[in-house]
């Protein structure tokens, strides 16, 4: 069974999406199986990270903005100086995770969640396509 859910755009960060992802799975009832998580999109990714320190996901980003600076001249610049950048670290992330669902609730560790990173700054609303067999 397949359900798409929309993101509300929140602007470049991490923006955890475990709550909509577990209402999606739910309403498959399944007891016991899994919940494949993909983005429809190349400039946003989808991560399983902390979701109780938020300074873990501020260090994350400041990484990954040092490791792919806006500041250097791509040839693909047609929708600013953020949409290349976003292009290389959606291709560096993920766009799709795998999760176990053990008595129709998220596998997930004590502090694990799930994240869309968004790339860009401009707010967009993203499509998350949620599997679960």
């Amino acid at each position: 069974m397949n359900k798409v859910v929309t993101i509300p755009g929140k602007g470049r960060g991490l923006h955890d999406i475990t709550g909509l992802i577990q209402e999606a799975t739910s309403a498959c009832q399944v007891n016991d199986g899994l919940a494949t998580v993909f983005i429809q999109h190349t400039s946003a990714s989808l991560v399983i990270q902390e979701n109780a320190d938020p300074a873990v996901l501020r260090d994350l980003e400041r990484w990954l903005d040092a490791a792919v600076p806006e500041t250097v001249e791509y040839e693909h610049q047609d929708e600013g100086p953020d949409d290349m950048p976003a292009h290389i670290k959606g291709a560096i992330t993920s766009t799709h995770l795998s999760i176990p669902i053990v008595n129709g609730k998220l596998a997930l560790g004590v502090w694990q969640g799930i994240f869309v990173w968004e790339h860009r700054t401009e707010r967009r609303d993203r499509s998350v396509v949620v599997n679960v067999t």
